[in-house]
């Protein structure tokens, strides 16, 4: 079997399944957040009962991330709805904006977007807080009511994205019915060569299949190129794996995948047994896909969807007007690194916006020195606009207010995960998805720019 035929049949309690089995599936975890939360509670309380109780609270994740940081009343009365069943519930894992268990919030727009407006329990993008506070095990199954929620794949796990419907199924039950997907299988050989990233890996895969080229299929990355990704590199892969339709990413579990669970769960005092899936030998896949990571090249989606695979070379007669890096996908620690990388010393020629994922990555670019700088400086003084108010910002548009949104026509190239139309704001403003480190080349050029050429 496939990783996650293997981790499918546990879950379902059987010794086998195959691809096209419906099995009902056992959930380890279910998150939801502040746009899809309030609905997946209204259907748990409509199926359910006013006064029914979740099937385990312990295994319940909120994290309001969406549309936090905007004066727009109804964003801000979501992440309200969330706290008060929350406290219905005595859920333990509920990332609040504000440390008031009983207070409301309310984004004050007269301090700005830049300066922090959120309290001590705040985690920032979900996908990327769920790793960050140990919710993300090895040989689990992961539901989220967000398409992203593929991330969780990079760790081993059976992660997806479902409905508000489906979860407040599971909210109820801690059970849904899976119809087991096939897999095509990605094995990465080498190792990236000086200003390719994991972003890259993920464009070439998308365009070589297309953007609908994985629906409803597993999408297995294994090979002796895993060996040289980082957790960050592999939450990348895993994260876009939705953009071509598949079902979920799943990578094998290793040494690196056990040193960040272990260290995560400790930290948060969140369950620590666990146990891996591991791969098969007479695997069998729909398709296998050999991708060369030393012979990748910097890589851009373009407008109007992700499959839109193109050389940063070829596109250099393309001029920008707006630059960004963050989200989920493009806003983790080390994408901020790399995008210093390129940037150091120099001054962007356009617009450029940064939002860290997560609180953490906050701190981290903000405490972490290179030289006589740190990360989060050297960034300011290239003329980014760093905002510390982590979260989810314009990858996904949202109201008027919202930091980085395009409310105009133009044309951006951003590290997020997107880019279909209106993705970011304006219906006919254009996105093209790219590394962070071709981000900021680009941002230096005022076009699309490869980063080797402002890198030695």
């Amino acid at each position: 079997m496939t990783l996650t035929e293997k981790l499918l049949a546990r879950a379902a309690g059987k010794s086998q399944v195959s691809a096209g089995d419906n099995i009902w599936v056992n959930a380890d975890v279910l998150m939801t957040h502040d746009v899809c939360g309030p609905g997946t509670i209204g259907v748990f309380k409509r199926e359910f009962g006013q006064n029914a109780k979740v099937w385990d609270r312990n295994r319940v994740v909120i994290i309001p991330d969406h549309y936090i940081f905007t004066s727009d009343s109804k964003s801000n009365r979501n992440v309200d709805i969330l706290r008060d069943f929350v406290r219905e519930q005595e859920i333990p894992y509920f990332y609040d904006v504000i440390d008031d268990p009983n207070g409301a919030w309310k984004f004050d727009a007269t301090k700005g977007l830049l300066k922090r407006q959120y309290g001590s329990q705040y985690a920032g993008v979900c996908h990327a807080a769920l790793p960050q506070k140990g919710h993300t095990r090895p040989g689990e199954v992961l539901f989220g009511t967000d398409s992203h929620t593929c991330m969780a794949g990079a760790f081993n796990q059976f992660a997806t994205g479902i409905g508000n419907t489906d979860a407040g199924f599971v909210m109820g039950t801690g059970k849904l019915l899976i119809k087991v997907p096939s897999t095509i299988g990605f094995r990465l050989e080498g190792k990236l060569q000086l200003g390719v990233m994991a972003k890259d890996i993920i464009l070439h895969a998308i365009g070589e299949i297309g953007f609908d080229g994985a629906t409803y299929q597993a999408m297995q990355f294994h090979g002796s190129g895993i060996a040289t990704l980082s957790m960050d590199d592999r939450m990348t892969v895993a994260n876009m794996a939705i953009e071509a339709g598949g079902k979920n990413a799943i990578f094998p579990f290793d040494a690196r995948t056990a040193e960040y669970v272990d260290a995560r769960t400790r930290l948060n005092g969140t369950r620590s047994t666990y146990e891996p899936v591991e791969v098969d030998h007479d695997q069998k896949f729909t398709r296998e896909i050999v991708i060369d990571l030393s012979k990748l090249e910097p890589t851009v989606a373009c407008h109007p969807d992700p499959g839109q695979r193109k050389s940063a070379k070829e596109l250099s007669h393309i001029q920008l007007d707006r630059a960004y890096v963050g989200s989920c996908t493009g806003g983790k620690t080390s994408d901020f690194v790399e995008f210093a990388r390129v940037l150091r010393g120099k001054k962007v020629v356009i617009d450029t916006f940064g939002v860290p994922a997560t609180p953490e990555i906050v701190h981290d670019l903000q405490n972490t020195r290179w030289g006589n700088q740190t990360i989060w400086d050297i960034l300011v003084s290239a003329g980014v606009q760093m905002t510390e108010n982590a979260g989810c910002s314009a990858c996904l548009g949202g109201p008027v207010d919202t930091f980085g949104r395009m409310n105009a026509p133009m044309k951006c190239i951003s590290a997020t995960n997107r880019n279909f139309p209106g993705r970011m704001g304006h219906k006919e403003s254009q996105v093209f998805l790219a590394s962070p480190a071709t981000v900021a080349a680009s941002a230096l050029a005022g076009r699309v720019a490869d980063p080797r050429e402002y890198m030695s």
